[in-house]
């Protein structure tokens, strides 16, 4: 059985955000990645809506030990 501490432990996420505005087809879109600050490991998002994805499967346990299996470009 895991301990209080453990289980917090294992819900934490930490990842240095990055937002850009760009255009794309004449309209202006923002662009986002993620990166994890202790493996360098950085992710990119074509859209918001993405980013918002990733982050909510991430809070729901959905890629909980391999957050870059849930990569959306």
């Amino acid at each position: 059985m895991q301990t209080e501490m453990t289980m917090k432990e294992a819900r934490y996420a930490s990842y240095l955000l990055r937002l850009w505005e760009t255009s794309a087809d004449g309209e202006v879109v923002w662009r986002a990645s993620l990166e994890h600050p202790h493996t360098g490991e950085r992710l990119g998002f074509a859209t918001l809506e993405r980013l918002f994805a990733f982050l909510q499967d991430q809070c729901s346990g959905v890629g909980e030990h391999d957050p870059a299996s849930k990569h959306v470009p």
